[in-house]
């Protein structure tokens, strides 16, 4: 008979499981700076990985498991140099250090232009790879993000995805990308990619796109923290702050996102003391330096900061200024059209002018290709109905939402929004008035 793990032996491999998942990307970034080749450096991370599941639930888990496995990770990448025929050459550039320390290395500063993880990305987003092929493989390894969880990001197949990763991850081999952050007009032709990214990445974290969590607040750390070097390394640049601002933005809002039980709590029920006031106020510091340094229309990251700022300056969700945020909605869907930005605008719309004007919008939306399998159309279309007294729709909306939304959190919130047009249509009355979760 097989032999049950005991209630111990779970509780390590958990733990495992949860500091790898959240420390893969420093390592891949650790170890690529070291042999130069991301695929490798994923083996490497796996590799420290198998030595923790054969050590940890032996030993006990370490008392800084991250420097544990980033120390296991840089040995064996050290070993590998050693292997290879050029091995003094490439010694000499990794330093003499590494051949003999037998500690876990020194936390990087955070804000060294030179940290690994903004090497990681700038490297990923080379411009020898596609831009698709770009996001993909930096959300894959900086974000720690499945193969699933990119597909649900990008709205498209979960094959092409991982063919992407893959043909990515050869491209840079084959074309011997440096593992740098580039300088002048390289830096400029990446830029739009890295901003892409460490956007995509905060979004999983902020709310996630499967799994039982609504928040995956490392990720938005991360994001967070990569968005504030960027900045600093490039101070002229206003979608540089813009961004900034949006995440500064965003993760103010973190605690006030969840309940007492990880269920997602809206914007409109959110307690607004609990908002750090702290990352407010960086935000809209950022949001002046994006002001300061722009010299002409603002980007589509400084407009998305203008509408969190909008959320952020009312004290309370009724004094939100609806038609400023619609106005700055009509300004981003011209500034970068998209299916999505579309959909937000519909929502804004709705708060500033009415629920009609929106389903119209919506409506025009359902044929787009790109949203067929998105659970946020279905979602916002249910709330619009609801506002407009057609219960039984609202209800099928929801429902569909539900079944396509992938995050458990957001399932259970779905599911009982449709149990609420089910009461409604039960009983003839009216639903009660409520807003759709608010773009920004």
């Amino acid at each position: 008979m097989e032999q049950q793990p005991t209630a111990a032996a779970q509780a390590v491999g958990t733990a495992i499981e949860t500091v790898f998942r959240l420390e893969s990307p420093r390592l891949v970034a650790g170890v690529t700076r070291i042999v130069r080749d991301i695929a490798i450096a994923e083996e490497l991370a796996q590799d420290a990985l198998v030595a923790a599941l054969e050590r940890w639930p032996r030993d006990g888990v370490p008392d800084n498991p991250g420097a544990w496995l980033m120390a296991t990770a840089r040995h064996r990448a050290v070993d590998l140099v050693r292997r290879r025929e050029n091995y003094a050459r490439k010694l000499a550039e990794i330093g003499r250090d590494l051949e003999t320390t037998a500690g876990p290395p020194e936390p990087a500063d955070p804000d060294d232009i030179d940290d690994d993880l903004l090497r990681l990305v700038f490297t990923t987003c080379h411009p020898v790879l596609s831009p698709e092929a770009r996001t993909a493989l930096t959300l894959r390894l900086l974000g720690g993000l499945s193969t699933a969880e990119i597909a649900r990001a990008f709205l498209v197949p979960e094959p092409t995805v991982a063919q992407r990763i893959v043909r990515a991850k050869r491209t840079l081999a084959r074309r011997n990308v440096a593992f740098e952050v580039p300088c002048g007009p390289d830096r400029e032709a990446r830029l739009g990619s890295v901003l892409d990214v460490i956007y995509l990445i905060h979004n999983e974290g902020y709310a996630a796109t499967a799994g039982d969590d609504w928040l995956r607040p490392a990720l938005c750390e991360d994001a967070l923290r990569l968005a504030r070097v960027l900045s600093g390394l490039m101070p002229e640049e206003p979608e540089v702050h813009g961004l900034t601002a949006l995440l500064e933005f965003q993760s103010s809002r973190a605690a006030a996102r969840t309940g007492p039980r990880g269920e997602p709590v809206l914007l409109k029920d959110q307690n607004r003391r609990r908002w750090n006031r702290m990352l407010i106020a960086r935000g809209i510091a950022a949001l002046d330096r994006a002001g300061a340094v722009a010299t002409g229309a603002p980007g589509p990251y400084v407009l998305q900061a203008a509408i969190a700022a909008c959320h952020a300056h009312a004290h309370t969700y009724e004094e939100t200024d609806w038609p400023a945020i619609a106005a700055l909605y009509d300004l981003l869907a011209a500034r970068a059209p998209s299916p999505v930005v579309e959909l937000n605008r519909a929502v804004a719309v709705s708060m500033a002018r009415g629920p009609a004007p929106a389903l119209e919008i919506v409506d025009r939306l359902a044929a787009e290709p790109s949203l067929r399998d998105y659970h946020l159309l279905p979602s916002v279309r249910g709330d619009l109905l609801a506002r407009l007294g057609r219960p039984a729709e609202a209800r099928a909306d929801f429902e569909r939402a539900a079944r396509l939304t992938r995050n458990g959190r957001e399932r259970e919130m779905l599911l009982r929004r449709a149990g609420e047009c089910a009461h409604v249509t039960s009983t003839g009355g009216r639903p009660a008035s409520s807003a759709p979760p608010p773009p920004g």
